[in-house]
């Protein structure tokens, strides 16, 4: 494959050469430039012109989308939201500036965060019938399947924006999907512990709302902590959105089809649940109880560099970055200014904490950098804070809504999108006579 460039009416486009070896054919395919990251050979006419498809399983090497919404770089270590750096966002913002953000492609007035935090604040509440549906599940069922459940179900409530053609009911569905997110996630909660449900409250911020509904009881009065409160905005921010993963691409494969946004968001919280996806935090908890102890770090800091022992540090190093989490270095500030807060004197947290220390100051971690990713220290935050590891996941999908909503929205307005149509390499067997039973030896 070569590159070079072509003369179009529209000026100077780049192109690639490829040629089939076998037959000695060449076709050439231009080459799209974003304003950040690599470029992108456009294949669209790949099939029509070569009678082939290409074949990328997890297209982790394909342009499903163009968006102009986030951008990683891996290898550096950058997370960008409409172009601002994740860490601004999360030092200097909050999570309802960010949703504004991410929505609307640029940070708001004074005058316009007012208006959307009422437009959000003024949609948390849930219809009343689908307390019901609560019920219908076990006591024991997992937060997340009632998740993927009740948000499906809003469709079934909410009729008045379900018509994907509409720009309001596209932006009235946009806004209660994120207000009512909370709502949903504490009730499961409380529906899992066996306490009533908590109705939310006008006059409180987004996360310290989620921190009430989710902790607060009718025989007392609950006080939300303001460290706890920022941590849980910072959580929410530093989770908001992260370009085309699973989950995204779930939501907008669902949304290519024309399906209502809520069953769009459900699809993501389905893909979200896979452990390979959202459970890394929860994951983080289960290998801190298995280690169990301070004293036995150093034999498991052995085990995870032995190449053949199967056991790995969960939240330490991340596939897309090869550098430090540009989230991480956030999170580990609200770390620990929770657990000063909580004055928390858990073993577990002694040894995630003892854990932290040994890895940042070991030369295998540090050359292969292998540090504390943003799963580790929000495992450590959630559990210090009370919230047990099954409820992980589900504010991992309470943060996420706004970007799956964002991204679902820039699909939609795009017109060049299509139904998603993956194509595939077949390689059952050709074409049979069908042989009647009786004839079958």
């Amino acid at each position: 494959m070569s590159q070079g460039e072509d003369a179009t009416a529209a000026g100077v486009r780049n192109t690639v050469t490829m040629t089939d070896n076998r037959t000695g054919q060449s076709w050439e395919m231009p080459v799209m430039t974003g304003s950040l990251g690599p470029d992108v050979v456009d294949v669209r006419r790949f099939y029509a012109e070569t009678g082939m498809f290409t074949y990328d399983p997890g297209f982790t090497s394909t342009s499903a989308c163009e968006s102009s919404i986030t951008f990683i770089d891996g290898d550096e270590g950058v997370l960008l939201h409409r172009g601002y750096p994740i860490e601004q966002l999360a030092e200097q913002s909050d999570f309802m500036e960010v949703c504004y953000l991410l929505l609307n492609g640029e940070l708001p007035s004074a005058e316009e965060k007012s208006n959307f935090e009422k437009g959000i604040t003024y949609h948390t509440m849930l219809h009343e019938q689908l307390s019901y549906f609560y019920r219908g599940f076990r006591r024991d069922a997992h937060p997340m399947a009632i998740m993927v459940g009740i948000v499906g179900a809003l469709s079934a409530f909410y009729h008045d924006s379900t018509d994907i053609s509409d720009p309001q009911q596209r932006l009235v569905a946009s806004y209660r999907l994120i207000a009512k997110m909370p709502t949903i996630a504490a009730m499961a909660y409380k529906f899992s512990v066996g306490q009533p449900f908590v109705y939310p409250r006008n006059d409180l911020k987004y996360a310290e709302n989620f921190l009430y509904m989710l902790f607060s009881v009718p025989a007392e009065d609950y006080k939300v902590s303001p460290v706890l409160a920022r941590a849980m905005d910072r959580i929410f921010i530093l989770h908001a959105d992260h370009e085309q993963n699973a989950s995204t691409s779930t939501v907008r494969i669902s949304g290519s089809s024309a399906a209502n946004p809520f069953a769009c968001i459900a699809a993501g919280i389905a893909s979200l649940w896979g452990p390979a996806h959202g459970g890394a935090n929860e994951a983080v908890l289960r290998m801190l109880h298995e280690i169990g102890h301070k004293n036995r770090i150093p034999e498991f800091i052995l085990r995870a560099k032995d190449k053949d022992d199967p056991f790995r540090l969960m939240g330490f190093g991340h596939r897309v970055y090869k550098n430090y989490d540009p989230r991480a270095t956030v999170l580990r500030k609200s770390c620990h200014e929770v657990l000063d807060e909580m004055g928390v004197e858990d073993p577990l947290l002694e040894l995630a904490m003892e854990l932290e220390r040994i890895a940042l100051e070991d030369d295998y971690f540090v050359d292969r950098k292998l540090f504390p990713n943003v799963d580790f220290y929000s495992g450590i935050i959630l559990s210090a804070m009370g919230i047990p590891t099954s409820m992980f996941t589900v504010l991992f999908s309470l943060a996420r809504t706004v970007g799956w909503v964002a991204q679902w929205t820039e699909m939609i307005e795009d017109p060049s999108q299509k139904i998603s149509r993956p194509r595939q390499l077949y390689t059952g067997p050709k074409k049979r006579e069908y042989v009647p039973m009786a004839e079958r030896g």
